[in-house]
């Protein structure tokens, strides 16, 4: 379906000045082209910019009675918005009838599950510094808690990322970069696992059979053996460990704007769902003993 230039226009400018990613632009086209269909099916003889507030409110119902959830519409409605700002600066529109519209989100948000401190500990220890594969797992499991990496962007990190004078790890999620001061602990142990490939480029973590790019079931693998082997009762995931570098730092009192940018996040009002009070402060992380050997 052919969305006409005003919208190919509108997609250009996000992704060409505003640089969303890829995968942001497409959920924008997506969104709009949903609101055009509608159009055509109700017959409105309008372009998708120039729908009254009613007309928007009734393809809001429309999109509420075939299931979509509260959070989906606003998405949709945030799409849209941007749309019409761009019309507006177009002097397609005289204002943006969807300024300050939104849902109120009636689902309860899940409460994210994090890890006790002691529990990250026995997490990563679950593989030791005695061979090379393992050292690799366990570098993994580090990575995601130590600086909350996301499974796809721990994935694509290549040798050339991690800049060992200024020990620093370059990490690019959702079409943007940052970089990630690494603690000395997990600036050693990085240190010993690349001696050991003796890698100067390419992939920093490969498959240990077809010598491949980790995929992020792979990573899923790793986590699910650790957690066997530390026995934990809890269920951990890649997503929840992050979680669980945000909580923590939230617990060292770091400031939560400090923890947006290093989760990655587009603003701290994203990274305030996974921060959680403690009953009892923590006057030490994993960080500050992960180069020490567990106590046999």
């Amino acid at each position: 379906m052919s969305l006409g230039p005003t919208v190919e226009g509108f997609l250009d400018y996000c992704r060409d000045v505003k640089k969303l990613s890829h995968g942001t632009v497409k959920d924008m086209k997506c969104s709009i082209n949903r609101l055009c269909v509608y159009i055509k099916e109700v017959s409105i003889k309008k372009e998708c910019w120039e729908l009254t507030l009613p007309e928007y409110i009734r393809w809001i119902n429309r999109c509420r009675e075939i299931g979509h959830t509260p959070k989906h519409i606003n998405k949709n409605l945030s799409h849209i918005r941007s749309l019409i700002d761009y019309a507006w600066r177009l002097e397609k529109v005289d204002r943006n009838v969807l300024e300050g519209y939104f849902l109120k989100d009636s689902e309860q948000r899940k409460e994210v599950e994090v890890l006790t401190v002691e529990e990250a500990r026995q997490l990563v220890n679950a593989f030791s510094v005695n061979s090379r594969d393992e050292r690799r797992n366990r570098l993994i499991v580090l990575l995601l808690y130590g600086c909350g990496l996301r499974s796809g962007e721990l994935c694509g990190l290549d040798v050339q990322d991690f800049d060992q004078e200024r020990c620093e790890i370059k990490v690019t999620g959702k079409g943007k970069e940052r970089v990630i001061p690494v603690m000395d602990g997990i600036y050693t142990e990085i240190l010993a696992y690349l001696h050991d490939r003796r890698a100067t480029k390419g992939p920093m973590f490969k498959t240990l059979i077809k010598k491949t790019r980790v995929r992020i079931t792979d990573v899923i693998d790793i986590v699910d053996e650790a957690t066997r082997r530390a026995g934990l009762n809890k269920r951990p995931t890649p997503k929840s460990i992050r979680h669980t570098f945000a909580s923590h730092l939230a617990d060292r009192g770091v400031d939560v704007a400090v923890i947006s940018k290093l989760m990655g996040h587009r603003s701290p009002r994203e990274t305030s769902v996974y921060l959680h009070a403690s009953k009892d402060r923590l006057d030490k992380t994993v960080f500050e003993s992960m180069s020490k050997k567990e106590e046999k």
